[in-house]
């Protein structure tokens, strides 16, 4: 019988997709002593200023912002004394464009990060520290610098966290990531190689610690280039490790189809026993809705952690003034409570397992993917549908096909588990009709036009 072009491509796809292209992405490989799990924002603070304390080569700091709180002045203040330290040492510091020019929501204009970075820079004329703003879209909403990791000589500290005292923990509240320690000089290269031909050959990426900064219009040329360039842009090194040893990947991705979406939907697709996952906003994007009911039809088991409502940074409480902003971790709830229902028998069979964290008033960012005890993705991808398409993204995917780093991941899950609730039936999230009344009008204006889905997919 002769094949049709349909049949022809859907045999490759189904063979070559998932534990094929997993085997095939090129890897580096990786020292067991050279890669280090943290469990607490603390600890990361700490290694973090130790880390730049101790640079001898680079520093390298690549965050969505550095804020000009006390934690941010802690770090920032830390760099310029190793630059004062040391002058011959390479100091560069990227975040996102949008976000270093305002202050936080409801603040003046004038109180910026950018300012800040600027006031430093006057106080320390003879100290030529850069900081850079990457503009991924021209407006933030569209698409915003989401990469993570902080290259320190040949260590890359990576995290979900940008940097100011919730993310690091430096009063009395905190916002829950991920903090993995990766010596590795091939894979810091490669993403200090990344940053030089993709960031700073680019006019659109502009200097945040001047005092004048151009416009959005008076760029608008130059970010609609960069933007056009990164979509087409991943991590170049030579692979030096095949599939029996521990090795890393560091993987980048702009837009919908890109290396990294690939990598999280041939991740979960391949799973041969379990899955575990963790974001701190319930919107998946479709794909992996279907991914993950595929995988529970076939009998592997699926695990869900996922920030409580109120632990989400979004969420406002009752006692404070209501915006727009805080109906989000209302509808992420519906999304999840929706969801549950739906497979409520995998549920009831304990083949899918739903968690919800909350540790009084801190608040949860986790994200990364577990899969069979030898697979684990490290990222700043929320898995949600602005990730998906909008925003500047990366992650670390770790294979760890003798276990060697076992012991560790699994105490990383252990304590990410140590502050939740396991959910057994959809009921025990709490409906949006007990919402209350100013988050529940909300609610229904929005789904009344059609807004909701278009927010969902924005933020």
């Amino acid at each position: 019988m002769r094949k049709t072009l349909k049949s022809i491509m859907q045999i490759p796809f189904i063979k070559y997709n998932h534990q094929k292209y997993l085997d095939e992405l090129a890897k580096i490989e990786q020292a067991t002593d050279g890669y280090q799990v943290l469990y607490t924002p603390k600890e990361y603070r700490l290694a973090l200023l130790q880390s730049i304390k101790n640079a001898s080569q680079r520093i390298y700091i690549i965050a969505l912002y550095l804020e000009r709180d006390e934690a941010g002045q802690e770090i920032l203040q830390a760099i310029y004394d190793a630059k004062i330290n040391n002058p011959h040492i390479e100091v560069k510091i990227f975040v996102d464009w949008h976000r270093g020019q305002r202050g936080r929501m409801g603040e003046a204009k004038t109180q910026t990060n950018a300012d800040y970075y600027h006031q430093m820079k006057l106080n320390h004329p003879d100290v030529d520290i850069e900081v850079y703003g990457v503009p991924v879209n021209r407006r933030e909403v569209l698409g915003v610098l989401h990469l993570k990791g902080s290259i320190i000589d040949d260590t890359l500290l990576y995290s979900g966290a940008s940097i100011n005292n919730v993310y690091l923990h430096k009063l009395d509240k905190y916002r829950y990531d991920r903090y993995h320690i990766i010596t590795n000089k091939t894979l810091t290269n490669s993403m200090v190689d990344y940053i030089k031909h993709n960031f700073l050959t680019f006019d659109g990426v502009q200097r945040l610690d001047q005092g004048q900064h151009k416009t959005r219009k008076q760029l608008k040329t130059e970010i609609k280039e960069l933007r056009q360039h990164l979509t087409q842009t991943n991590y170049q090194f030579e692979g030096n490790a095949d599939n029996t040893i521990l090795s890393v990947t560091p993987i980048v991705g702009l837009g919908k189809g890109n290396p990294l979406n690939q990598v999280i939907h041939h991740l979960i697709s391949q799973a041969k026993e379990q899955v575990v996952f963790c974001t701190p906003y319930f919107n998946l994007p479709p794909i992996i809705i279907k991914d993950i009911i595929r995988q529970l039809r076939k009998g592997k088991k699926i695990e869900i952690i996922i920030g409580d409502k109120t632990a989400n940074d979004f969420y406002i409480p009752e006692d404070e003034p209501f915006n727009i902003i805080g109906g989000l971790p209302y509808l992420y709830e519906i999304n999840l409570r929706k969801f549950v229902e739906r497979l409520q028998e995998f549920v009831d069979k304990e083949q899918l397992i739903i968690r919800l964290w909350k540790d009084d008033e801190h608040s949860y960012h986790l994200k990364g993917i577990w899969v069979d005890d030898n697979w684990v993705l490290n990222t700043g991808n929320n898995i949600n549908p602005r990730a998906w398409r909008l925003d500047l993204e990366n992650g670390i995917l770790v294979h760890d096909p003798n276990g060697e780093l076992r012991d560790k991941f699994v105490k990383e899950l252990n304590t990410i588990r140590e502050k939740t609730q396991l959910i057994n039936h959809f009921q025990q999230i709490q409906a949006s009709q007990f919402y209350p009344k100013q988050v529940h009008k909300l609610i229904n204006r929005l789904s009344r036009i059609k807004i909701d889905k278009i927010i969902k997919r924005l933020l």
